[in-house]
C-alpha cells in the first residue's frame, strides 16, 4: 500500500500542475450541476394544470398525486439532464489518465519509475485510484450542489421528494465510480499504446460516446431512465470493468513500452 500511496502522491504532484485538468475537475461539475437548477428554475414558472395533456407520455408517469402541472413539467425537464452527473466520472478521469503513461514518456519520467521494484499492478492500482478518485468527489460534489440548489428553489416537498428519487442516488452514487473506473482503465490502455498525449485524450473520449447516446435518446422519448435500467447498467458495469482491468494490466508491458518509444 506504501508504494501505492506514492503513485497517487506522485501522479497528483504532477497532474494537478496543468491547469486545464483544474478546470475541468472544477467547472464540469459546476456546469452539469447549473444546468437542472436552471431548468427547475424555468420550470417553477409554469403553473397549468392540465400542462401533463401536452407532453409526453413519459411525462405524465411522473406526475403523482399532489403534484400540479407545472411541478410535474419541473420533474420531468430536471430528470432529463440527471445523465450529466453520469458524464462528469467518465470525463475528468480522461484528463488525468490519458496523460499518466505516455505523459510521463514524454516527459522522461517512466524510466525510472519502471526501473523501480514496483509491480504493474501496484502501478495501474495508484494510477487508477490518482484518477478514480478526483473524479468521483468531483461528480459527488456537483451533485450535493444541485441538491442544495434544489431545496433553496423548490418549495414543495412533493417535488423534493421526487427529484431526490433513490433511483437517481444509486445512479450518482454507484454508477459514478464505476464509470470512473471504466474510463480510467480505458485511457490507460489507449495511452499504453500510442505516443503523444493529445491523441491518447481524444481516442479515450470515445468511452463517453454510450452515455451521449444514452442522454440523447432520452430526450428524444425512446425510452426513459427507471431504476432497473440503472440496475443493470451497474451489474453490465461491474463485469466490463472487471475486464478492462485485466486488459490494462495484460497491455501494460513494461519492457515493451520502453523500447518501443526509445
Amino acid at each position: 500500500m506504501n508504494r501505492v500511496k506514492t503513485i497517487i502522491k506522485k501522479e497528483w504532484a504532477e497532474v494537478f500542475k496543468n491547469r486545464m485538468v483544474l478546470f475541468t475537475i472544477i467547472f464540469i461539475p459546476l456546469v452539469f450541476a447549473a444546468l437542472p437548477l436552471i431548468m427547475l428554475g424555468v420550470g417553477g414558472a409554469f403553473e397549468v394544470d392540465d400542462f401533463t395533456s401536452e407532453m409526453p407520455e413519459q411525462f405524465t408517469q411522473m406526475c403523482g398525486a399532489g403534484l400540479t402541472g407545472g411541478e410535474c413539467f419541473q420533474v420531468y425537464m430536471v430528470s432529463q439532464f440527471m445523465l450529466l452527473f453520469m458524464l462528469t466520472p467518465l470525463i475528468i478521469p480522461i484528463n488525468i489518465a490519458a496523460y499518466s503513461i505516455v505523459g510521463e514518456k514524454t516527459n522522461r519520467s517512466l524510466e525510472p519509475l519502471l526501473a523501480t521494484p514496483i509491480t504493474t499492478t501496484e502501478l495501474l492500482i495508484g494510477k487508477n485510484l490518482a484518477a478514480v478518485i478526483p473524479a468521483v468527489l468531483a461528480t459527488w460534489g456537483g451533485f450535493l450542489i444541485y441538491v442544495v440548489g434544489s431545496a433553496i428553489i423548490v418549495k414543495s416537498v412533493d417535488v423534493m421528494r421526487a427529484l431526490l428519487d433513490p433511483m437517481w442516488l444509486m445512479a450518482v452514487i454507484l454508477l459514478g465510480p464505476l464509470l470512473a473506473i471504466l474510463s480510467v482503465n480505458f485511457a490507460i490502455m489507449v495511452s499504453s499504446r500510442v505516443t503523444d498525449p493529445r491523441a491518447a485524450e481524444q481516442i479515450s473520449a470515445v468511452i463517453i460516446l454510450p452515455v451521449l447516446l444514452i442522454f440523447f435518446a432520452q430526450i428524444a422519448g425512446l425510452f426513459f431512465i427507471n431504476s432497473t435500467l440503472i440496475l443493470f447498467m451497474a451489474i453490465a458495469l461491474l463485469i466490463i470493468d472487471s475486464i478492462m482491468v485485466y486488459l490494462a494490466v495484460r497491455m501494460f508491458q513494461r519492457e515493451s513500452i520502453l523500447t518501443r518509444w526509445k
